[in-house]
């Protein structure tokens, strides 16, 4: 080999080789600090373009989680009231029954139901009026309806109709305030009270099936983002492990890359002895 002070051919190849170690401890340590192995399209644009757009995914997941819930949220409110209209309906009913039995000539038995009935009766309108969630109301006149979004699919939603128990022909009937006056009016709001009860059981149906779906849904929902998550983290995340022992072997690495520059840039002073 040629000695040169001009040219340090050795000194060169040394930087070369400690600049490369150096480029891949910097990778290690911020693999390490970030938690990624791919952290930006410049370490592998395709498996971050196929990140990012499930992250975009995972996003829109959440806001039909959101979407979900507030809907499961207003159908059970509605539920609830719906279940508590229908016992009042059982226990006015119970009245009726009662005053069917009595005779016509006493009127204190009878009057004492109508109150009992009466009181019953008017737990209703303030139920109905009372099963509210988020500004929604399905069993009141102008309380909205549900629409909530099922899928990433913007087209697959789920409706759930105002059933509006004010308006309710049933119910109006029962404003008189004589249901119970005398037997045979008892009789007849025996059957109306058995009309309504089978209406409102048909509501009960319809929105117990509607809240099971979106419960499904919810649940579908959940794993489905659990899976993408999963999915995302097998395409970037580093293995900590095996970054951890490489970021000790490129330590010394660099270690060794230093002092081999300090050797070779030591090499130009041998050519001084030659002139002693």
């Amino acid at each position: 080999m040629a000695f040169s002070v001009k040219t340090n051919s050795g000194a060169m190849a040394a930087l070369q080789s400690l600049n490369a170690t150096n480029a891949s401890l910097e990778t290690t340590q911020n693999r390490i600090n970030t938690g990624l192995a791919v952290s930006s399209t410049k370490d592998d644009s395709a498996k971050y373009t196929v990140a990012q757009t499930l992250r975009g995914d995972l996003g829109g997941l959440d806001a039909v989680t959101s979407s979900l819930n507030t809907a499961k949220s207003t159908v059970d409110v509605a539920i609830s009231g719906v279940e508590q209209i229908s016992d009042l309906v059982n226990d006015m009913k119970s009245k009726a029954y009662e005053a069917a039995g009595v005779a016509d000539t006493d009127t204190a038995s009878l009057e004492a139901l109508q109150k009992d009935y009466d009181g019953l009766k008017s737990q209703i309108d303030s139920i109905v009026s009372s099963s509210d969630f988020n500004g929604v109301n399905l069993l009141s006149t102008g309380g909205g309806s549900v629409s909530s979004l099922m899928t990433l699919d913007t087209g697959n939603k789920l409706d759930v109709a105002n059933i509006d128990l004010e308006a309710d022909a049933t119910i109006s009937a029962m404003d008189g305030a004589t249901d119970l006056a005398d037997t045979a009016t008892a009789a007849t709001t025996v059957d109306t009270l058995d009309t309504l009860g089978d209406t409102l059981n048909g509501y009960l149906s319809d929105l117990g099936a509607s809240s099971r779906q979106i419960e499904g849904q919810l649940d579908f929902t959940s794993s489905l983002s659990d899976v993408i998550t999963t999915g995302i983290g097998n395409l970037v995340d580093a293995d900590l492990a095996k970054e951890s022992a490489n970021l000790q072997a490129l330590q010394v690495q660099q270690q060794l890359g230093v002092q081999a520059l300090s050797i070779a840039n030591q090499s130009p002073q041998t050519i001084l002895s030659l002139f002693q």
